[in-house]
C-alpha cells in the first residue's frame, strides 16, 4: 500500500499535535512544512523528519509530492489555503473554524462540492475514545431520540492574547476559539439537525485580565495585555428543525470559582455527560442506573484525540473510510456561531434560513 504523502501550513502550536499524529502513522510520510517564518518551518520540519520546508505556502500546494495538507493557520486564512489546496488538487484537513465567516464557509463548500477532494474539519474531541464509545451507543438508539443538550466551557483567566484576541484575524475571542469544541460535540451528538433559531448574548466586561498575575496562563508568543478586541463571554440558545434545544455558555474570563468544561445530552430513554468523563444514565428494570463504560480513558486526551483525527483523514484521503467531519459540518457550525454574534448585536433572536 502506498502512503499518504502530507504537507502542514502553518507551524505554530495546534501544528504541533498535527505533526506529531502524522511523524507517529506508520501510514504516512511527511514531506514538507510550511510557514511565513522559514527558520520556524526549517526547524519543525527537521524535528518532525518532513523532507522539504518552505515559506510560501503556494510552493508547497505545487510540489506534486504530497496528497494531503493540514492547514493550521490563522483563523483568517483559513478559506484562502483550503481553497487553494483544493484547487491543487490536495485532500485538505482544516483547523477549526472551517473559516472566519460563514461567507467564507460556503464559499469553501462551493469548491468542495465541485471537487472529488477530502476535505475535514478539526473537530479533533470527535475523535477521542469517550466521544465515540457515547456515539455508537446513541447510534443504537440505547438513548432515544436526543432532544436536549447543554455545552459548556469556561475559563477563569484564559485570555490566550495575540491574535487570539484580535477579532479582525480570529473572528471571534471564546467563543471561535474554545466554544466552538463543545458546540460542535452536542451537535455531532445530537445527529446534526438543521438549526432554526439562534438566541445570543456575548460580553466585553473583563477584557483579558492582564493585571491577575496569580493564576498560571497559555499566552501566545505575539501576547500585548493592551490588546483586546473579541468578547469575555458568550450564552446562547439555540433551536433546532427537529424540536431539539441546545444551552450554550463559554468564556476565556469569568468570576467562577473554577474553569470547567462541560458536555452533555439528554434523550426519551438516557442521558449521558461526556466532559468532564463519560457516564451514561438510563432505566433498567424500573431502576434508574448511571453507567460507565470500561475504556482507556473516559476523559478527552490529546494525543489520542490527534492521532484518531488523523488517521480517519488519512483512511478518507486513501479511500478507507468516510470522514468523520466533512466540509459541511465546519460550515453548519459557523452558521449557527454568526446567529449568536449577529443575536448578541441586535438584541434579537436570529431566525437562520
Amino acid at each position: 500500500m502506498s502512503k499518504f504523502r502530507v504537507g502542514v501550513i502553518g507551524a505554530g502550536s495546534i501544528a504541533q499535535s498535527h505533526l506529531t499524529a502524522y511523524s507517529e502513522n506508520p501510514d504516512v510520510e511527511l514531506i514538507a512544512v510550511a510557514d511565513i517564518n522559514l527558520e520556524r518551518a526549517q526547524s519543525v520540519a527537521e524535528k518532525y523528519g518532513a523532507h522539504r520546508a518552505y515559506a510560501d505556502p503556494q510552493e508547497l500546494l505545487a510540489d506534486p509530492e504530497i496528497d494531503g495538507v493540514s492547514i493550521c493557520t490563522w483563523n483568517n486564512s483559513h478559506a484562502t489555503w483550503a481553497i487553494a489546496a483544493i484547487e491543487a488538487g490536495k485532500h485538505v484537513l482544516v483547523e477549526k473554524p472551517i473559516a472566519r465567516t460563514l461567507e467564507e464557509a460556503e464559499e469553501i463548500q462551493r469548491i468542495v462540492e465541485a471537487s472529488d477532494r477530502v476535505v475535514q474539519v478539526g473537530f479533533v474531541r470527535r475523535h477521542s475514545a469517550n466521544c465515540q464509545v457515547l456515539k455508537s451507543f446513541i447510534d443504537a438508539d440505547e438513548l432515544g431520540e436526543i432532544y436536549y443538550a447543554k455545552a459548556s466551557c469556561i475559563r477563569r483567566v484564559g485570555n490566550p492574547g495575540g491574535w487570539f484576541a484580535d477579532k479582525e484575524i480570529a473572528g471571534g475571542g471564546p467563543l471561535l476559539d474554545i466554544g466552538i469544541h463543545v458546540l460542535d460535540l452536542c451537535w455531532y451528538l445530537m445527529g446534526s439537525p438543521k438549526v432554526v433559531s439562534v438566541s445570543g448574548n456575548t460580553y466585553d466586561r473583563l477584557g483579558n485580565r492582564a493585571n491577575v498575575t496569580t493564576m498560571p496562563r497559555y499566552t501566545v508568543a505575539d501576547y500585548d495585555p493592551t490588546k483586546n478586541t473579541v468578547e469575555d463571554l458568550a450564552n446562547a440558545v439555540i433551536r433546532f428543525e427537529n424540536g431539539a434545544s441546545l444551552l450554550l455558555d463559554c468564556s476565556y474570563s469569568l468570576h467562577a470559582t473554577r474553569d470547567s468544561i462541560d458536555v452533555s445530552v439528554y434523550g426519551e430513554k438516557g442521558g449521558a455527560e461526556l466532559e468532564p468523563a463519560l457516564h451514561i444514565a438510563t432505566e433498567m428494570h424500573d431502576s434508574v442506573v448511571n453507567i460507565e463504560p470500561q475504556i482507556a480513558s473516559r476523559t478527552f486526551e490529546f494525543g489520542p484525540g490527534f492521532a484518531n483525527e488523523i488517521q480517519n483523514f488519512v483512511d478518507a484521503g486513501l479511500g478507507r473510510a468516510e470522514s468523520v467531519a466533512p466540509a459541511w459540518h465546519g460550515v453548519e457550525i459557523v452558521r449557527i456561531l454568526e446567529g449568536i454574534y449577529e443575536s448578541a448585536r441586535t438584541g434579537r433572536e436570529v431566525t437562520m434560513s
